[in-house]
C-alpha cells in the first residue's frame, strides 16, 4: 500500500525526525551533567542514571508500542506518543527534586518508542525489497546528525539566557517544542499506512500468542540478536561520552564534538553506503561488509588504546567513524530482515526487536559505561565483545537458513536475495 504523493515526499523527513527524538533525549543532557548533579546534590552514578531509566521505560513500552499499532493503525499510536513525550518533557524542565526529574525522564522513555518502533513497520507497510532498504538508509542518514547536534545544542543551551531557555531546563523545554511540533506535522502529513483490514485485535492472549510465535521461529533469535548487538559496541562509547570528553580528553562541556562528530560522519556515510548498495548487491554481503569495518574499528580501538592510554586526539576517537559506517551498513537490512519473518506482525516484530536493543543498551549505560570508562581500553575490550556476538549470531543466521529443514523468510524480495549471496 502507498500512500498519496504529499505524504509520500514527507515520510523520510517525519521518520528521521521521529528517529531523532532518542538520540536528543539521551545526548543532549550530557552536557548539563555538572549542572543537574549541582543542583539536586547527586554525583555521577546517580546521573548516569538518567540514560538507564530513560532507556529501561523505552525497552518496556516498546514491547506494546507495535501490537497496539498493528491494532488500532500506527498514526494513532505515533501521535499520542508524541504528545506525551512532550508533556513529560514539560515535567521535566519544572523538577523540584531528582526524583521527579527521574520520574519524567522514565515517562520520556514510555512515549518515545512509539516514534521508533511504529516508524519502522510504517516503512515496511509502505514499501517493499529494495526501495525499503533505501527508504530506512535515507531515514538512517537524516537520523545521524542527531548525535552530533544533540551535546552541542545541549552545552550551547546552558549559556543562554534569552527566552527562558537558559541552563539544563532549556534543554527539556526544547524537547517540549520539538515534538509539540512534530506531533502536529504528523497529524497534517502522515498517511495511515495499516488499513483496518489488515489489523489485529489487541489482547493479552493474542499478544502473548504473537510473541510464542517469534520465539519458536529459530532464526529469528539469531536475527534478533545480531540486529540489537549491532549498535551496542558503539553505544558503550555514546553512552560514555561525559566521561570521555571531560576527563579522559581534558576538555570542556563544548568538547563533546570531538567524540560526536567521528560518530556521525560513520553513520550518515554508512546510511548513504548502504542506500547506495540496495538493489545492487545481496544482503549479505552488505551485512558482513557492515561487521567487517565494525571488526576493523574494533581492531583500531584497541591499537590506539595502546598506543595512547591517556586518549589523544584525534587519534581515539578517529575508529568512531568506520566503527559508524559498519553500523549503518549492517542495521537497515537487519531491521527489514527480521520485520519480514512476520509480515502479518511487523509492529509487534518490531517492539521485540526495540525491546531487546534498548534493554541491552540500558545495561551498557548504566552498567558497563560505568565499569569500563575509566580508561580508553576497557571501552575498547567492551565494543570489541558487543561486535563479535554480533558477527557470531549474523553467521548463526545465515547457517539456519541455508538449512533445507528451515522455511526460507516469508517476504519476496528482500527474501529471495538470501539465496543468492554475491
Amino acid at each position: 500500500m502507498n500512500p498519496p504523493r504529499p505524504a509520500r515526499r514527507s515520510l523520510p523527513w517525519l521518520l528521521a525526525a521521529l528517529s531523532m527524538i532518542g538520540p536528543f533525549s539521551i545526548d543532549a543532557v550530557f552536557p548539563a551533567f555538572p549542572l543537574i548533579g549541582a543542583r539536586f546534590a547527586v554525583d555521577d552514578t546517580a546521573l548516569q542514571q538518567l540514560i538507564s531509566v530513560y532507556l529501561l521505560t523505552y525497552a518496556a513500552m516498546s514491547l506494546f508500542h507495535g501490537a497496539i499499532s498493528d491494532a488500532v493503525g500506527r498514526k494513532p499510536v505515533i501521535v499520542a506518543g508524541m504528545l506525551v513525550y512532550a508533556l513529560a518533557s514539560a515535567g521535566a524542565a519544572m523538577s523540584t527534586s531528582f526524583g521527579m526529574l527521574l520520574a519524567c525522564r522514565g515517562l520520556q522513555g514510555v512515549c518515545a518508542g512509539a516514534g521508533l518502533v511504529v516508524g519502522r513497520a510504517v516503512v515496511r507497510d509502505t514499501l517493499e525489497g529494495a526501495a525499503a532498504q533505501r527508504l530506512m538508509s535515507r531515514v538512517m542518514m537524516i537520523f545521524g546528525v542527531a548525535p552530533a547536534i544533540a551535546p552541542m545544542v545541549g552545552a550551547q543551551l546552558l549559556g543562554m539566557r534569552s527566552f527562558g531557555l537558559g541552563g539544563w531546563h532549556g534543554i527539556f523545554w526544547l524537547l517540549l517544542g520539538f515534538t509539540a511540533l512534530l506531533a502536529l506535522a504528523l497529524q497534517l502529513l502522515l498517511e495511515e499506512s495499516h488499513p483496518p483490514a489488515q489489523r489485529t485485535r489487541f489482547a493479552p492472549r493474542t499478544l502473548l500468542a504473537g510473541y510464542a510465535a517469534f520465539g519458536r521461529d529459530r532464526p529469528f533469535w539469531p536475527l534478533l540478536v545480531s540486529s540489537s548487538v549491532n549498535f551496542a559496541g558503539l553505544f558503550l562509547f555514546i553512552a560514555s561520552a561525559p566521561r570521555i570528553v571531560r576527563e579522559l580528553l581534558g576538555l570542556p562541556a563544548q568538547g563533546f564534538p570531538w567524540l560526536f562528530v567521528p560518530v556521525v560522519a560513520g553513520l550518515v556515510g554508512g546510511a548513504w553506503l548502504s542506500g547506495r548498495l540496495a538493489g545492487k548487491r545481496g544482503v549479505i554481503f552488505t551485512v558482513s561488509l557492515g561487521y567487517a569495518l565494525m571488526l576493523l574499528a574494533c581492531a583500531l580501538h584497541l591499537l590506539m588504546a595502546l598506543l595512547f592510554p591517556a586518549a589523544r586526539l584525534p587519534w581515539s576517537m578517529l575508529p568512531l567513524a568506520l566503527q559508524g559506517v559498519g553500523v549503518q551498513l549492517a542495521f537497515p537490512t537487519l531491521t527489514l530482515l527480521l520485520l519480514d519473518r512476520f509480515p502479518h506482525q511487523r509492529g509487534g516484530a518490531s517492539s521485540v526487536q526495540a525491546f531487546a536493543s534498548l534493554l541491552l543498551n540500558a545495561g551498557v549505560a548504566g552498567v558497563l559505561s560505568p565499569l569500563l570508562s575509566r580508561t580508553m581500553l576497557p571501552l575498547a575490550l567492551g565494543a570489541s565483545v558487543l561486535t563479535v556476538v554480533g558477527v557470531l549470531s549474523w553467521r548463526r543466521y545465515l547457517d539456519m537458513t541455508r538449512t533445507p529443514r528451515e522455511p526460507p523468510p516469508r517476504d519476496t524480495e528482500l527474501q529471495a536475495q538470501i539465496a543468492e549471496p554475491r
